[in-house]
């Protein structure tokens, strides 16, 4: 998208901006809206989708142009039309003729680096196929595991104090636990790592020194797992025949770090506060007719962790939406306003139980290789915590809550609750399968053994199938007899369970019933 194309014929861009508090304010040249100035971006997708259709022209930053692709049927179109739209920013247009500047404030986001995410053809097969070898190796089982480990260990961290605040104690540290254990360094997750993950996404002055941190984290798990490989995301990434550099190495660790950990926090945040505001929603988790599973699908539907994904771009001129999408114009996918694209979801409050078609994981060749994980993460991190604390409450109007805002994504800040306080869990304790229970039986049912009670003999057992003329094992020979039969045939008999001679039944005996048709079709059957 040029500048020009968007500003009428003969119009001074070069005015003033108006005040703000005037209807104008938020407007750039040619009467567009700067996203970054809105108050209310979702409120905005749907002006937009109003006056434009499921394509929208508007601005970013320094008044650069670039589309934004409203529609759900657009965006899938786009991520899964690689032949026409491209991640590799080199050909946007407004930055090779200077517009965008190296300090442009969504450079961090959109500037082209040496990794899968801006790769296409070979080289993102390449890099591509590392990654999701890694992944392929997570032991989603164990993974489990250490995820229930880490929320009870959170929890225990305030669960004595009947009050906290469950983004900064909880949604924002689950993740990053969770990761570092992932990609293999346990030992680098601590505060500082969730504060710094926080600042380089907030982008505040000390975002430099913050990715700084992370990146000496990095660097330091790349030069151990290249010198003594382990079984963990890092160790299979490089030790892939991809044959990634170390330098392609630490930056694929830093995508998957930042992007699953904020995608992830989001999710989780968003999904404890639907749970607590909405009656009906927690109604329904503890009523059966909604798992946790579908709870935090729904929430992806409704509050999608990423607003915007930066960015896409045409590799030749098109048509998207109805609108002339030329060679080199940015266009931003956009899954908030896609997933509630009224020609997929009509009613954009109806639950979409059961249904994955939602974009919060993007699409196409650059679809999100980790989701798995960032869903057991928060389905887990909700079930966990509701469980320890079952009388969990909002400790503030939901009105009162508070959200940062940016074209890219929208982040609780914060999410008071109190509780009944309640005894910290031991976290180190394992199953013990060997233990024997002591108290007395509670499942007694007719035909078993009363508590207390002797098992019956296993003369009085019912006969094998129910019939009685099926006939039993051959009874164990005395010890110290030697078996005449073969090899394989005495290691047949070793693994029949001993059974007991057949009681003679007192009184006179009742002469034998000729077998009926059921009877004599088993035997011919079983070979008798």
């Amino acid at each position: 998208m040029t500048p020009e194309s968007h500003s009428p014929a003969g119009t001074d861009d070069s005015r003033p901006a108006p005040p703000p508090g005037c209807p104008a304010h938020g407007q750039g040249p040619g009467g567009l809206h700067r996203l970054h100035e809105s108050a209310d971006l979702k409120k905005l997708y749907e002006e937009l989708r109003a006056e434009h259709g499921p394509v929208a022209p508007a601005l970013l930053h320094d008044d650069v142009p670039v589309w934004v692709v409203l529609g759900h049927t657009e965006n899938l179109h786009m991520v899964r039309t690689p032949a026409q739209y491209t991640r590799d920013s080199r050909i946007w247009s407004p930055l090779r003729d200077g517009l965008v500047k190296p300090d442009h404030p969504l450079m961090p986001h959109i500037a082209w680096q040496p990794m899968c995410a801006h790769a296409e053809g070979d080289e993102h097969q390449r890099l591509r196929g590392a990654i999701d070898f890694a992944l392929s190796t997570v032991d989603f089982r164990s993974l489990r595991r250490h995820i229930n480990r880490c929320t009870q260990r959170l929890v225990n961290r305030f669960c004595e104090v009947g009050e906290a605040e469950v983004v900064s104690q909880y949604a924002e540290h689950l993740p990053m636990a969770v990761m570092c254990h992932i990609l293999g360094m346990p030992d680098e997750y601590n505060d500082r790592m969730v504060e710094s993950a926080r600042d380089m996404l907030r982008g505040t002055e000390t975002a430099i020194a913050s990715n700084a941190y992370v990146m000496d984290a990095l660097g330091r798990l790349t030069a151990r797992r290249r010198l003594e490989p382990q079984d963990d995301f890092a160790s299979h990434l490089i030790t892939h025949p991809a044959e990634l550099t170390d330098d392609e190495v630490r930056e694929h660790l830093r995508v998957v770090l930042i992007a699953a950990y904020e995608s992830t926090a989001n999710l989780l945040a968003n999904v404890l506060r639907t749970v607590l505001v909405d009656p009906r929603f927690r109604a329904q988790l503890n009523g059966g007719q909604m798992t946790v599973p579908e709870a935090v699908e729904q929430l992806l539907w409704d509050e999608p962790p990423f607003s915007t994904i930066f960015a896409y771009f045409a590799k030749q001129e098109t048509e998207l939406g109805g609108q002339r999408i030329r060679r080199g114009d940015g266009l931003l996918f956009a899954p908030a306003p896609a997933n509630v694209d009224p020609r997929v979801r009509p009613d954009p409050t109806a639950h979409m139980q059961g249904n994955r078609s939602h974009l919060a994981f993007s699409g196409g060749p650059h679809e999100c290789p980790g989701q798995d994980i960032g869903r057991a993460i928060a389905e887990i991190g909700v079930d966990a915590l509701l469980m320890r604390l079952p009388d969990l409450e909002l400790d503030v109007d939901d009105e009162d809550l508070r959200h940062t805002e940016s074209i890219a994504s929208r982040h609780l800040v914060e999410l008071p609750v109190r509780f009944t306080p309640r005894p910290p869990q031991d976290i180190t304790e394992r199953p013990n399968h060997d233990a024997q229970p002591t108290a007395p039986r509670r499942d007694w049912h007719i035909g078993s053994s009363a508590p207390g009670e002797p098992a019956p003999p296993s003369a009085t057992r019912p006969e094998p199938f129910g019939h009685h003329d099926v006939p039993a094992p051959r009874p164990a020979a005395p010890a110290g007899t030697p078996d005449p039969r073969p090899g394989p045939q005495r290691a047949a008999r070793s693994a029949e369970p001993p059974v007991a001679e057949p009681v003679a039944a007192a009184g006179p005996a009742e002469p034998a019933r000729a077998p009926g048709a059921w009877q004599r079709f088993l035997r011919w059957w079983r070979g008798y």
